[in-house]
């Protein structure tokens, strides 16, 4: 639900603006040379445009002044490739201290909250970028999991500032984003529907309202198409070998109310779920239920590792080993796991993503009426 801003609230602010719309920005650099210039960018929704510039003198200070009407993204930087983006409101004086050639890891600043937040967030995941840029390495993707949780946080307490917006697009590494559209579109949306009723007319935020209605039509043409998100259609084929190295296929389950589950033993949620899906089995296998389990598992030792860990050996289980480089992702348009699918005695897709108390209502439906 989108809340009004409240009136006083909001006077306030207009008075504030009215009484000073001035900007000022000084700082030190240190290990700079003579005349050497900074520049001031200011960052529009598709370009960013240099707007002044200022000498660095030889004790390293600098300084800028100027009039914003409104809260608005703006960067100091020496060339392209080393800057400091900052989130500036009417009104801020600001002092930044960095090293000449690590504008984006200043040592301190103060005067602009704004700024301070987004410094912490762009440098969340630097300790993890290694990790991450192993994207077969399982610890990165539990390191992903909890960057999201956070920035998900982090959002939820900062959706009046223009700082949620920063941490929609945050990344920890080139083109590894902790937010994805799609699988946290409901953040973007959260982000959108703040900023837009706060910034009309801001374009950073007008692109991204565009975005996200773009993003509204393209999931619900999806729907359409997709296997997993479509009922009553039957589940596309799975021929895959089980433990034993034996091809098995989901078809072979014809008959039984299946449970389609797409897992790994490297995935947190998914053994967190693994105890529920046993005694589902427990309870319902004798009147005609049964598991087929797909695993995206690196290697066949973590994979029969988490079977026995877990006592999962009562099922059906398989899988090519190629993590998410299975043919059953673009099959499945699988973005994410765990995810499963409940299919009828004729392979027909009936629910999905059930779990928990969910899954177990579910089969108590089927099976006990």
């Amino acid at each position: 639900m989108i809340k009004k801003v409240p009136f006083l609230l909001l006077a306030a602010l207009i008075i504030a603006g009215c009484k000073n719309n001035n900007i000022e920005i000084n700082g030190k650099l240190s290990g700079t040379s003579t005349k050497e210039y900074l520049y001031l960018d200011e960052l529009k929704s598709t370009e960013l445009i240099t707007i002044d510039s200022s000498i660095i003198k030889d004790d390293g200070t600098f300084s800028f002044s100027r009039r914003v009407e409104s809260p608005s993204f703006y960067l100091i930087k020496t060339d392209e490739t080393n800057f400091l983006t900052m989130l500036l409101e009417p009104g801020q004086n600001i002092y930044v201290k960095a090293y000449r050639d690590s504008l984006n890891y200043p040592s301190s600043i103060t005067g602009s909250n704004g700024t301070e937040l987004m410094v912490y967030i762009e440098n969340l995941g630097a300790e993890q970028l290694a990790a991450v840029m192993d994207r077969l390495d399982s610890l990165a993707q539990l390191q992903l999991d909890d960057l999201n949780a956070y920035t998900k946080k982090y959002i939820d307490d900062n959706l009046k500032s223009l700082v949620s917006l920063v941490a929609l697009y945050q990344q920890v590494a080139p083109g590894e984003y902790i937010l994805h559209p799609e699988k946290d579109l409901e953040y973007f949306i959260k982000v959108d529907s703040s900023l837009s009723l706060l910034y009309p007319d801001y374009e950073p935020v007008k692109s991204l309202h565009e975005q996200v209605q773009g993003l509204k039509s393209d999931i619900a043409a999806q729907k359409l198409r997709s296997p997993v998100q479509n009922e009553a259609i039957e589940a596309p084929e799975i021929a895959l070998p089980d433990t034993e190295g034996d091809t098995i296929k989901l078809s072979s389950t014809r008959g039984d109310i299946v449970l389609l589950d797409f897992w790994a033993s490297w995935c947190k949620p998914c053994r967190d779920e693994n105890p529920n899906l046993a005694n589902a089995y427990k309870l319902y296998h004798n009147k005609g239920f049964q598991i087929y389990q797909v695993s995206l598992d690196k290697t066949r030792e973590a994979w029969l590792k988490g079977i026995q860990d877990d006592h999962l050996e009562r099922w059906i289980h398989v899988s090519d080993l190629r993590y998410w480089q299975s043919v059953v992702v673009p099959l499945y348009e699988l973005e994410q796991i765990p995810t499963n699918l409940l299919l009828d005695r004729e392979g027909r897709i009936i629910a999905t993503n059930l779990r928990g108390e969910m899954l177990q209502k579910k089969l108590s439906e089927l099976f006990n009426n």
